[in-house]
């Protein structure tokens, strides 16, 4: 084994900078929950901005204790169900050391690193509940769906050792198309169902008070998710830097899809839009990122900027008020992106890399595309089912929604005591 100088082994070099690399991307990603916080925040009526920046504010806050209490347990732990869910790690005790010994550097790095998936994927589901929502409520509802719905989904899906889709049928989810996107879309959806419709729903009801500051949500996304694909990898090397190569690529390529869908069914192309495109592509390009040749990412980028152009407004025509299109952007655009894999994937039978391709492009095979296709909407129903009886019983109970005089006074004076621009005369 080759030591340098009066120092570590060149693999504890590595390990430090791959945890390195890992607790960096992980301050990325937990800047994108500020970031989807602005990005919705200026897509709501002036006087709701506070409160739907809170919800984000919330889920840090909450999740963040929750996933360091039992969270990571549940995700990451000794199996507790075989293939399903893993045992509670109380305050990450395992990760510690014992009688003195050292803390897991690279344990407690990616402990860290996975949070902020969670806390993110919390964040995300509100925008379809914006200018309606009780905060209280809604931390109710985060405690109780990242628990019984997204710590076990991550088990499935990011415990590459254990978890039923890597590790029976090689799912390839590489940083959360289903885990995190199809997972909080598909909550989005049912929280929608359950609140109802706002006051006086229709298409063109109400305009972003704040564009710059949704533009300035979605550049901050875009910087924070170079951590959050490329950081998935767990180390520094070339499948890290091909998921960062395809996160640039996919969402430049699908902000233009976007834009030409708008301007040919609108006569517009809006600043809205390409910021839109730009998430869309995102979010369809995490499951995807460590299984595409760049073309191929450029390819998903147009075609999910496109779909998801229109699917915002399938709202319109089914009679559901995703208020933010959470539904249109992130459930529609994880399918796209989980299910492309199976078409045009750099993917191998089993996961064997000594094995041929499984995609219908390299591999002439339909296999990986049946594999994407059990996992996408396998976490699909599981979350719509549960988010829809949790927020059922919260509306039944202690009431999820304002009241509609409420919800017209504006939810921040009434729900948080403040207003988010108190202009005065100097």
């Amino acid at each position: 084994m080759l030591h340098l100088a009066d120092g570590p082994t060149v693999d504890d070099a590595i390990t430090n900078i791959n945890s390195l690399w890992l607790m960096v991307a992980a301050a990325l990603v937990l800047l994108m929950t500020p970031g989807v916080a602005f990005f919705y925040g200026g897509m709501v009526r002036a006087k709701s901005v506070i409160s739907m920046m809170m919800m984000s504010f919330g889920a840090i806050a909450l999740v963040g204790v929750l996933w360091v209490l039992y969270g990571y347990g549940m995700a990451f732990g000794t199996p507790l169900i075989p293939h399903w869910l893993g045992t509670p790690d109380w305050g990450l005790s395992s990760l510690l050391g014992k009688d003195g010994a050292t803390p897991d550097l690279n344990g407690l790095a990616f402990a860290g690193f996975q949070a902020t998936f969670a806390i993110i994927t919390v964040a995300l589901i509100s925008g379809a509940i914006a200018d309606r929502a009780k905060f209280g409520a809604w931390m109710v509802f985060a405690g109780v769906w990242v628990t019984v719905v997204y710590f076990p989904v991550a088990y499935w899906v990011f415990n590459l050792t254990d978890g039923w889709a890597p590790s029976i049928l090689h799912v390839n989810d590489f940083a959360g198309g289903t885990a995190v996107h199809i997972n909080a879309g598909a909550a989005a959806l049912a929280l929608a169902l359950v609140l109802g419709k706002r006051v006086g729903f229709a298409k063109g009801m109400s305009k972003p008070h704040n564009v710059p500051l949704t533009l300035l949500g979605a550049s901050l996304l875009w910087f924070g998710w170079f951590g959050f694909n490329a950081g998935s990898e767990g180390g520094v090397d070339g499948v890290a830097a091909i998921a960062w190569i395809n996160t640039l690529g996919a969402p430049a390529a699908a902000t233009l899809g976007w834009l030409i869908v708008e301007k040919i069914k609108d006569g517009k192309a809006t600043s809205i839009g390409a910021a839109s495109g730009a998430v869309a592509g995102l979010v369809a390009i995490t499951p995807a990122c460590n299984a595409l040749t760049p073309f191929w990412a450029l390819v998903l980028g147009i075609i999910t900027g496109a779909v998801c152009a229109l699917a915002i407004d399938l709202k319109f025509r089914l009679g559901f008020d995703d208020s933010l299109d959470v539904v249109g952007i992130h459930l529609v655009g994880g399918l796209i992106g989980t299910l492309y894999i199976g078409v045009f994937g750099l993917t191998h039978v089993d996961g064997d890399a000594s094995k041929p391709y499984s995609s219908l492009v390299y591999g002439g095979s339909l296999q990986q595309l049946g594999v994407q296709a059990v996992g996408a909407f396998s976490v699909m129903i599981y979350s719509f089912v549960l988010a829809f009886v949790i927020g059922w019983i919260i509306e039944k109970t202690m009431g999820f929604r304002v009241k509609n005089e409420d919800e017209l006074a504006g939810v921040d004076t009434v729900v948080h005591g403040e207003e988010g621009y108190a202009l005065t005369d100097a």
